[in-house]
């Protein structure tokens, strides 16, 4: 039973967000951050290349993980969506643990720099990890029974228009900022954040 593997996996994810929330400590301290993110001074070009870096290598093992667990394509797809969503929540839950941040479910973070920065408040991401994490449950279930998942024309429409406008949401400030220079990319700072147009996307997603 694949449903077994889930608790193996989700155990895997707690545990790359601790050390992920970890890291993200020390570089508070190290730079001596203060819980308003939107406030952070520009990091030097070295360190936001590693950053990125970082950030790519998660994605890479959290992914790999999930397509190790799955025994066929759409159980690999869950398990990697169900792999990442706990990563995610955990994530902010190990740094509330460490340093009490994030202070509220609304206080801003910055969540990528791949392509551009990714800003949004903590809820935006742990919505849509919420969302990847029941997916895949319920997805790796039906896999479990031998049942295909046949997602229809409409479906696959629904879905990647609601990812484009989740990201648009995150990448809101950047992309009304294009072209980024180098020294304009770690400059861009949140000033809203589009709730309609995520909302919209979280609707069409779900």
């Amino acid at each position: 039973m694949q449903v077994k593997k889930l608790w193996w996996v989700g155990l895997f994810a707690i545990a790359m967000a601790y050390l992920e929330s970890a890291v993200v400590v020390y570089l508070r301290r190290m730079y001596d951050l203060g819980d308003d993110l939107t406030k952070i001074p520009n990091f030097d070009r070295t360190i936001t290349g590693i950053e990125i870096g970082r950030e790519v290598a998660t994605m890479v093992m959290l992914l790999t993980v999930g397509w190790i667990a799955g025994r066929r394509l759409q159980s690999r797809v869950a398990f990697a969506f169900f792999t990442f969503g706990v990563w995610d929540i955990f994530y902010y839950v190990w740094l509330w643990v460490f340093i009490g941040w994030p202070m509220s479910p609304l206080t801003w973070d910055i969540l990528f720099l791949v392509p551009v920065p990714w800003w949004g408040p903590v809820i935006s991401p742990v919505l849509i990890a919420s969302l990847m994490v029941a997916g895949g449950i319920v997805a790796v279930w039906v896999d479990d029974r031998e049942w295909l998942i046949r997602p229809s024309k409409a479906d696959w429409a629904m879905l990647f228009a609601g990812m484009g406008l989740a990201l648009i949401a995150f990448m809101w400030d950047a992309l009304g900022n294009l072209p980024l220079s180098p020294d304009e990319f770690d400059s861009i700072k949140p000033s809203t954040f589009p709730w309609g147009v995520y909302l919209l996307g979280l609707l069409l997603m779900g």
